[in-house]
């Protein structure tokens, strides 16, 4: 054990404990990505073909709802790890709520739906940031090893990623959409397993909440977080009963809307404590300023990549002819294509910044993500010449969609792999598993922005929206470049 990681390598050149987490997260996200290719497909189709029947609006905030919460929650859930129960048990008791919310989403009912796409968010909130946690605290803070370490682990989310719309994608719209959701549900019983066999891999790697000084001081943490916890559960449990027995009239759009302020209030109210704290050192400061600029990247990112949720799919659905040699597929196959470049451009990613650091010539984190965020818009840039073809009537070729995949891959593997590792390299090691969690709520504001977009479908031409989406991702990228040198220097003292 050197620093708290482990230093043995067998697993590609890299700590064992690392294929425990590589599957782990690979189930989890056949999980998430299976559930999310089917939702706004499933939520619009007409009652009469077992869909619920919701206008495109509705649907979007919904969507765009759902998926940001999932990211939201990765914030109280890195906070209840680093204060009760630790990263690994983190992991295992998330895991437990997401399979069964998929198995309550194969339940024929509104309600279950809504429940179980509550307990999705709840258990995601508390897997998915300790997860990357954990990789993290595999490697000592000087190991070299670290950001190809990210990269392998991202190549096995996206093992996951590529199976579940093959799979549950194809279940949900030819044979039955609650099979499809019972199909996720089905794969994260098969992370838990693994991930209890693969325990011991990972030694003392976040297997216990963050050390809060003497005895008594830990002792008080854990009564302040206990009671915290306990009253935001009750005040979530009092309002769902209240909407469920029709005492509390509450809309989708309007709990959409009210989780935008709050995502906001969220964000102003967590960086102004991070920036007015004084227990912070000259150092911390700085590598806190530059998170802070790197989240608003990965915000504005995640608004445009997410997208394949929402107007991506629904262009796919409606407006791309889905045949390949005459055999008709389904549309939600297309989420697959980012995975698909993933596995195959991952290794060459991960191998090129290692290269880079032994050159001494690797670019910066922001400009990285300055790139990355030329890419995604220039993928919607692209896409616009589709719109224009769908606009006149015409069902466009997959390549459109196929490119656009291609762009955006190339983009989230220069910002996504890349912000895990900085921000476990970035954060102060006391809140390490809370900036985590500031990571995944960038990704929860760039999913819900993307959601609510997809109302924006039926109500703006296509050309305009998607050109409008590309401008302000090729002009933040640009500018984020033009300031990277400064934000490097920031950075100087990191590991």
């Amino acid at each position: 054990m050197i620093g708290g990681s482990i230093s043995s390598s067998s697993f590609f050149g890299h700590p064992r404990g690392l294929a425990t987490l590589f599957f782990t997260e690979m189930w989890e996200r056949f999980s998430y990505y299976g559930m999310r290719a089917l939702l706004i497909l499933f939520m619009t189709a007409a009652p009469a073909a077992g869909g619920l029947g919701f206008d495109t609006a509705t649907a979007g905030a919904i969507y765009g709802l759902y998926t940001s919460m999932v990211y939201m929650t990765t914030l109280p859930g890195g906070w209840i790890a680093d204060r009760l129960i630790g990263p690994q048990r983190a992991v295992l008791y998330g895991g437990i709520l997401i399979a069964i919310g998929q198995f309550s989403l194969a339940v024929p009912s509104i309600s279950a739906f809504y429940l179980g796409l509550f307990l999705i968010v709840v258990g995601t909130g508390l897997l998915k940031g300790n997860v990357s946690v954990i990789v993290g605290r595999l490697y000592a803070a000087d190991d070299v090893r670290r950001d190809a370490g990210y990269s392998i682990f991202y190549m096995g989310i996206n093992v996951g990623a590529l199976l579940a719309p093959l799979i549950c994608g194809y279940l949900g719209q030819r044979v039955d959409w609650h099979l499809g959701f019972a199909a996720g549900g089905v794969g994260m019983v098969l992370g838990l397993i693994q991930y209890q066999m693969g325990l011991k891999h990972l030694g003392e790697a976040g297997r216990y909440p963050a050390s809060a000084g003497s005895p008594d001081a830990a002792a008080r943490q854990r009564r302040h977080a206990l009671r915290w916890t306990a009253v935001t559960a009750g005040t979530l449990a009092l309002i769902g009963l209240g909407a469920y027995s029709g005492v509390l009239r509450i809309t989708p759009t309007q709990v959409a809307d009210a989780a935008g302020y709050f995502l906001l209030g969220l964000t102003v109210a967590f960086f102004g404590w991070l920036y007015l704290g004084s227990g912070w050192t000259p150092a911390e400061r700085k590598q806190l300023y530059v998170i802070g600029v790197l989240f608003l990247a990965a915000a504005l990112f995640w608004s445009q990549f997410e997208q394949a949720g929402s107007t991506l799919t629904l262009f796919a659905d409606r407006d791309t002819n889905n045949s390949v040699l005459g055999y008709q597929f389904p549309s939600t196959w297309y989420q697959s294509l980012n995975s698909v470049f993933i596995i195959g451009l991952a290794p060459a990613f991960a191998w090129l910044w290692v290269w880079l650091a032994r050159r001494g010539t690797e670019p910066s984190s922001p400009a990285k993500f300055g790139v990355g965020l030329v890419l995604v818009g220039a993928g919607f840039a692209l896409l616009v010449g589709g719109a224009v073809l769908a606009e006149r009537g015409m069902m466009v070729s997959p390549m459109w969609l196929v490119l656009v995949y291609f762009l955006h891959t190339c983009g989230e593997l220069t910002l996504s792999p890349v912000g895990l590792s900085a921000m476990s390299k970035l954060a102060p090691v006391r809140i390490g598993g809370l900036i985590m969690g500031v990571w995944f709520l960038a990704s929860a504001a760039g999913n819900y922005i993307g959601g609510r977009l997809a109302a924006l479908y039926e109500a703006m031409t296509l050309p305009s929206l998607f050109g409008a989406v590309a401008a302000f991702g090729i002009g933040a990228g640009l500018l984020l470049l033009l300031c990277a040198k400064p934000l490097r220097r920031l950075t100087a003292g990191a590991p």
